[in-house]
């Protein structure tokens, strides 16, 4: 027996919308063409221009440090609470760049002999 194609308006109830269509529709008119890069045009108006990338900057933990510094935790807190050492503060813990240590280090270094 063959099979029987029932139309959508039959299916379809007073009231009820019917399916949506996906996407947006393509029209001619909102499309627009693209502008070639030596335009005036193109060019941005009133933006700076990009900046240079910035040297990274590596961040140790404190036990980092303290394992760097062969010292405890505590010291490497008592350094950075009295300012001896820089240090910035993320969320409840602390973050020391890499030349902070190496610059306290340089600076504490003392010749005995």
């Amino acid at each position: 027996m063959p099979q029987r194609t029932i139309p959508a308006a039959a299916y379809a109830r007073p009231g009820v919308p019917g399916p949506r269509p996906v996407g947006r529709p393509v029209q001619a008119a909102t499309m627009a063409r693209p502008i070639p890069p030596q335009h005036p045009a193109a060019m941005p108006v009133g933006r700076p221009p990009v900046p240079t990338p910035r040297a990274a900057v590596t961040f140790l933990t404190v036990a980092e440090v303290a394992s760097m510094m062969r010292v405890s935790k505590m010291t490497v807190y008592r350094l950075v609470h009295a300012g001896e050492l820089a240090a910035v503060r993320v969320g409840r813990s602390f973050r020391v760049p890499e030349r902070a240590v190496q610059d306290y280090l340089r600076d504490a270094y003392t010749d005995i002999a």
